[in-house]
């Protein structure tokens, strides 16, 4: 026999709202084979307290990823600097580390030698002393550490020869760029160091090496020289800051920050003389999750030779099981993202690496000659002069109503996060964008992003007043009232710092 199914009315198929306020809500020990059937995907996460009992981990997992999902594509935030993309085979190795705490040495003897085969390969890299097996230096969590070890190692040893000299020790000054990365304002103000700036001009966007060598006076630990800045990606020239130093015979020890360019001149400018083939260099810091090709964070500081890092820094522990020496602001740490480091290394060696920042850079120019046609106004190097990055502004215009934040919001609707920002101090008024050309961007994405460049301007040109007043007004409020608050309330007003009084930024790493 055939049963016909009764074909339901409206009325019946759609329950009234007093119906569902009546439904029971699912009991949280009840089996569901879908995750959206638990209460848990009708209830809030909490979000200032802990819960008084366990989710199954399905859940809290499926939970996590469909609110991460709601950021940004990481490969299409070329703001940053930090690597985006690792082979598939280096990731399960990382993974497999995640639970090795790296400074048990004496449980993990491998991934500490690791770490050695690394310091040794980099500072060979940037030409160090050879005739030592092993090379002085430490991972640290990125260039951040690694400069604050800089500056107090340098900090140290000047101490050491004031008290040495019977002299007063009470008020080191350090000399800088004022387009330096904010971790060197933190180093100076943590470690009670004045801080001496070369500030940039409206046409000079790095140090200036007669004004920073005219700077140093007996308190001086050290001058900080930049191997491609942020704002621009330029190299800092400090070859001539070493020479004057030399020339004039002057004690003073210069700190290379190659956060950026560490992992890339030696491949695209072999012959540029900036590490420690000048005698005046004594430390190097460079970041192994930019260039260097490894996810974030890892960092790595180099010293020419033991001399440069006082004994008094280092700490010898045997509380793990075996006598070691750390000289690092942290203490635990993953093994993961050395051992990528070193993966990198080996798996691309210097011909990879060379071919990597060849076509970032090819990719670079391309994009700076598209842009130049479409009458932007470079302002970063090319040829491999500087980082593989592109920093250029719009051209002067007294008919245009829009600015470089309003191309970055455009951008930004898009899916591009694209930086618009104030130069440094003294040359604030100047405003710029900067697209990073990390190892993910390939020629076909640098095409797609100039296309949906042209869009934007096109976009904004067709505005009336009327339209970019509102669009202005929306920036305005997208900036100043983010939807998630990450500073807290009794420092949001915070001036001090150098990024604090060049104005506004959007979107800068």
């Amino acid at each position: 026999m055939v049963h016909l199914a009764r074909v339901k009315t409206d009325k019946e198929v759609a329950p009234s709202n007093r119906q569902f306020e009546t439904l029971p809500a699912p009991d949280e020990n009840d089996f569901y084979t879908n995750v959206y059937g638990s209460h848990f995907a009708a209830d809030h996460l909490n979000h200032n307290e802990m819960p008084e009992r366990e989710m199954p981990r399905q859940i809290a997992a499926r939970m996590i990823k469909d609110e991460l999902s709601l950021d940004g594509n990481p490969k299409l935030n070329l703001a940053s600097f930090v690597t985006t993309y690792m082979e598939e085979e280096i990731e399960q190795i990382m993974t497999d580390s995640f639970s090795k705490n790296f400074i048990d040495y004496e449980e993990y003897p491998h991934s500490a030698e690791i770490q050695n085969r690394c310091i040794n390969m980099i500072a060979r890299l940037f030409n160090a002393d050879t005739s030592d097996e092993n090379a002085m230096g430490t991972s640290t969590i990125g260039s951040s550490e690694a400069i604050m070890l800089g500056t107090l190692a340098m900090k140290k040893r000047w101490q050491n020869k004031r008290k040495a000299e019977g002299k007063d020790f009470s008020r080191p000054n350090i000399i800088m760029n004022s387009a330096v990365q904010v971790c060197w304002e933190k180093a100076a103000r943590y470690f009670d160091i004045e801080e001496k700036y070369v500030y940039c001009t409206e046409t000079r966007f790095v140090i200036d090496p007669q004004q920073a060598v005219d700077l140093v006076d007996e308190n001086t630990i050290g001058i900080c020289a930049i191997l491609g800045t942020t704002y621009t990606g330029e190299y800092e020239d400090i070859k001539a800051i070493n020479d004057l130093l030399v020339e004039r015979d002057i004690d003073c020890p210069i700190h290379v920050d190659a956060a950026s360019g560490g992992f890339v001149a030696p491949f695209i400018q072999p012959d540029l003389k900036w590490d420690f083939r000048l005698e005046k260099v004594v430390s190097i810091n460079v970041s192994g999750h930019k260039y260097g090709l490894v996810y974030p964070g890892v960092g790595w500081v180099v010293w020419r030779s033991p001399e440069y890092l006082p004994k008094e820094l280092v700490f010898n522990i045997n509380y793990l099981g075996a006598d070691q020496a750390s000289f690092t602001l942290n203490f635990s740490k993953g093994a993961a993202h050395v051992i990528g480091q070193y993966y990198q290394l080996i798996r691309l060696g210097k011909n990879g690496y060379r071919s990597i920042m060849t076509n970032l850079t090819r990719i670079g120019d391309y994009m700076s000659s598209e842009l130049e046609k479409m009458g932007m106004i470079i302002l970063s190097q090319t040829k491999g002069k500087g980082l593989p990055l592109v920093a250029f502004r719009l051209p002067p215009s007294s008919e245009r109503v829009f600015d470089e934040f309003a191309v970055a919001h455009q951008l930004r609707e898009r899916g591009w996060i694209v930086p618009a920002y104030t130069m440094a101090p003294h040359s604030e008024k100047l405003q710029l964008m900067r697209v990073v050309i990390r190892e993910d961007f390939s020629m076909t994405r640098c095409d797609s992003l100039l296309q949906d460049f042209k869009l934007a301007l096109q976009t904004l040109e067709s505005m009336d007043q009327a339209m970019i007043a509102k669009y202005q007004v929306h920036m305005k409020s997208h900036r100043a009232q983010p939807k998630h608050q990450h500073t807290h309330t009794h420092y949001k007003d915070e001036k001090h710092s150098l990024q604090g009084k060049t104005g506004k930024t959007h979107g800068v790493c």
